[in-house]
Parts: C-alpha cells; sequence; structure tokens
C-alpha cells in the first residue's frame, strides 16, 4: 500500500535528516504551540483553577508514550512506512476534531489520542537513523536531527501567539492539522523503506517478548534509556510551568514565547555543536562532561532560589546553561541506548520512547503540579533528575566515567547484559 516507484526513492542524507527531524517535530509542535493558548482554553471551557490546564500538555504525553510499546514490535514485524502512516493520520484527524471539542474533557480525551497516533513519529524517526547509521556517525546524524527539531521549539510558541492575536485558539489546531498534513505527504513521497529485512520479527507473543527481553537486558542501553526519562522528567516539568514562570513570576507577557525561543535556541546551537565535534570526542566523553554541568548548574538554582527572588537575567543566563548542556547530553545518551540493539531498532525506540515519554510525563506533571508562584519546585526537580542521571550513567559504565565507546556494527547481534 505504501511502497513508491524505485525511482523516487532514496532521499540525500541532507534531506532524509531533515524529514526525520520534521516527523520528530510534530510532537514538539503539538506541545509548544498550545502554550500560549492554555488560559484562553481554561477560560473558555471552564477550568478555574490555573494548574489544571497544564493537562493539555500531559495527558498528550501519556497517549504519546503509551503507544510506543505497541509501534516498536509492529514496526519491526511490518516495516516502517505502514505504521508511521497509521499513525499520522490518527493524529491529523485528532487535530482537526478539537476545533470542534465542546468541553475540557473532550478536549483532554482527543489529546490523548493525538499522542496515540504521534507515537508512531517518535518510534519510526528513531528507528530509520539506527537502519541507516551506528557508531559516531548515528550520533552526528542523529544530532543534526534534533538541530533542526528544536526549531519547532524556537518559533512554536510565537506561532501560537500570533494565530491568537488573529482568532480564537481553535485555529491553532487547524494550523497543526495543516502542517501535519504538508509533512505526511512529504514522508509518502520521499522516505523509503529503511528497514533490513533479514530482521523483520515474528509479531507474536514469544517473538515480542524476546525482542523486549534483549531490550531491557542490556545494561549499558537500558541504564542510557533510562538517563533520558529523567532528563526529559526535568524538561517536562519546567514546559509545564512554563508559561506560569515566564509571564506571572517574570512578567514577560507577549515576550514569553522569545524567552522560550531562545532556551530552544540555545539546546539547538548545542546539538549543531555536538554533531561537529562527536566524530572527534565521542558520546561518552561528550555526555558524561554534559551531565556533570547540567547538575552543577541545577544546584546553583536551587541554591538561589531558596535564598530569596531571583533577578530575570541570573535566572534566565543558568537556565540557558542548563539548556545547552541538556542538549547534549539528551542526544548521545540517546544514541548510547541505541548504539547496541540495530536488530531490535524498532523495539528498542519502542521501549526508550515509552519509558522516557509516560516517565519524563509522569514525573514532570508531578513536578508541575508543585508549581507555587516561586522557582524552587522545578530547581528541586532538575537537581534530583540530574542526581538519578549521573547514576544511571554509573550504573551502564560500571562506575568509571569518560571511557571509550565499544564498537558495533550497523545492525549487531544482541545479547543481554
Amino acid at each position: 500500500m505504501f511502497e513508491l516507484p524505485r525511482a523516487i526513492r532514496d532521499p540525500s542524507r541532507v534531506e532524509f535528516i531533515t524529514l526525520v527531524a520534521a516527523l520528530m517535530a510534530l510532537n514538539a509542535l503539538a506541545i509548544d504551540v498550545m502554550l500560549p493558548a492554555l488560559p484562553y482554553m481554561g477560560e473558555a471551557l471552564g477550568i478555574s483553577r490555573e494548574n489544571e490546564r497544564q493537562f493539555v500538555v500531559g495527558v498528550y504525553m501519556l497517549g504519546f508514550g503509551i503507544a510506543q510499546l505497541a509501534f516498536g514490535p509492529i514496526t519491526d514485524r511490518f516495516g516502517r512506512r505502514a505504521p508511521l502512516f497509521f499513525g499520522l493520520i490518527v493524529y491529523l484527524f485528532c487535530a482537526f476534531a478539537a476545533t470542534f471539542a465542546p468541553n475540557f474533557a473532550v478536549l483532554l480525551a482527543l489529546r490523548f489520542t493525538q499522542g496515540l497516533g504521534a507515537a508512531g513519529t517518535r518510534v519510526i524517526a528513531t528507528a530509520v537513523v539506527r537502519d541507516k547509521y551506528s557508531g559516531r556517525e548515528m550520533a552526528e546524524v542523529m544530532s543534526l536531527t534534533f538541530m533542526i527539531f528544536m526549531a519547532i521549539p524556537i518559533i512554536a510558541p510565537g506561532i501560537g501567539q500570533v494565530i491568537l492575536l488573529s482568532g480564537p485558539w481553535q485555529n491553532i489546531f487547524i494550523f497543526m492539522g495543516g502542517l501535519a498534513t504538508v509533512i505526511a505527504l512529504w514522508a509518502y513521497f520521499r522516505l523509503p523503506e529503511t528497514m533490513h529485512p533479514e530482521y523483520r520479527r515474528p509479531l507474536s507473543l514469544k517473538g515480542i517478548y524476546e525482542g523486549f527481553k534483549v531490550v531491557v537486558t542490556n545494561r549499558i542501553a537500558f541504564s542510557y534509556g533510562l538517563a533520558g526519562t529523567f532528563l526529559f522528567g526535568a524538561m517536562f516539568g519546567f514546559i509545564s510551568a512554563s508559561q506560569q514562570i515566564f509571564v506571572e513570576i517574570y512578567g514577560l507577557g507577549p515576550y514569553f514565547p522569545l524567552a522560550f525561543a531562545a532556551m530552544a535556541g540555545f539546546i539547538a546551537i548545542a546539538q549543531f555543536i555536538n554533531s561537529k565535534v562527536v566524530r572527534r570526542i565521542g558520546m561518552r566523553r561528550l555526555s558524561h562532561f554534559a551531565i556533570l554541568v547540567y547538575l552543577a548548574g541545577a544546584v546553583v538554582w536551587l541554591t538561589l532560589a531558596l535564598l530569596g527572588p531571583v533577578p530575570f537575567p541570573v535566572f534566565f543566563i543558568n537556565l540557558l546553561v542548563i539548556q545547552f548542556f541538556f542538549g547534549w547530553a539528551a542526544s548521545n545518551m540517546n544514541s548510547l541506548s541505541m548504539e547496541p540493539l540495530g536488530a531490535v531498532a524498532g523495539t528498542a525506540a519502542s521501549v526508550f520512547g515509552f519509558i522516557q515519554t509516560v516517565g519524563g510525563a509522569l514525573l514532570g506533571t508531578y513536578i508541575g503540579q508543585h508549581f507555587d508562584g516561586t522557582l524552587i519546585p522545578n530547581a528541586m526537580g532538575y537537581v534530583a533528575m540530574g542526581s538519578l542521571v549521573l547514576i544511571c550513567v554509573l550504573v551502564a559504565e560500571k562506575g568509571k566515567l569518560f571511557g571509550a565507546s565499544p564498537k558495533y556494527t550497523k545492525a549487531p547481534v544482541v545479547e543481554g547484559h
């Protein structure tokens, strides 16, 4: 159904990276473009408690995470293309249907279902990169993908703000659906099937169990995948409360999207620099250094927050430093988690996507719901999550940091560790 004439297959490396980034960006779009509209949605749909607005983000992330467990075995059985387009159709339907949501409960149900469909883009985007690349080259491609992907968080809140100036909040969902349609058509005509035919796995309970077992028993891969959960937990907690922090604490008002864009921009810069140096320095050394600086910045943030009100320039500069090294840590740890598991790339992407998204969303929602008009809850969240990331890295590396990477082929035979 989704096969294409051979003459128009195989995009260039640049187009491949850009297309994979665009597919991943649909998830960032579904989150970040909503942020300026949360107060308007709450008012229109009768939500009086401000923190409840955050559920528009949280339930999407929950659906997005849960469905990834299903997409992994499915894509390892049927290939990458068909499951991808099924998920995109669900995403599109829910985006347009949300414009007619009569109340907050229906809106949340549609957002949850939209997240279910979007799960395919995360799993398959990660899997196709692992299908085509390995080692430090994979880390370079992943960094470039994330760099382009970060354009959405940079511009999405501003787009949302402009849309709100020209019409009701429902127009945000129309925009989301329209852009997703364009990306889906691009993928249909230009993304080839990348799965190696010899690695197709049976869609049976035994086959699924064996695939999951390979992933969760590989010490290095699973530890780095779990580390990503804690990184994204801190990030989701901040995203959930970002509108309140920038607007209610610091009074940025309409300038909130600019602050959010600067934060995302620093992550994009980190990804670009990472792509230039990772082949020479290595994923391990970069990610280990990054998490140490990240944790130090989080401790500074918490200390300042406990001492009293933090001036905006001091808070924002420290935040940008933390987000820069988040970019280094997240992309390299994601590559490290996928590196040993090329033969079960779809299942590996689904397991790590599930624990990072659901775990990160639950942790982030917990942190966000503790917002009390100060920076302390989010600062505590970053310190706690950063500490857990460091523990995961130490488990993966048997207590040693800055070691050399073992060698893997593009699709190695994997064994539990």
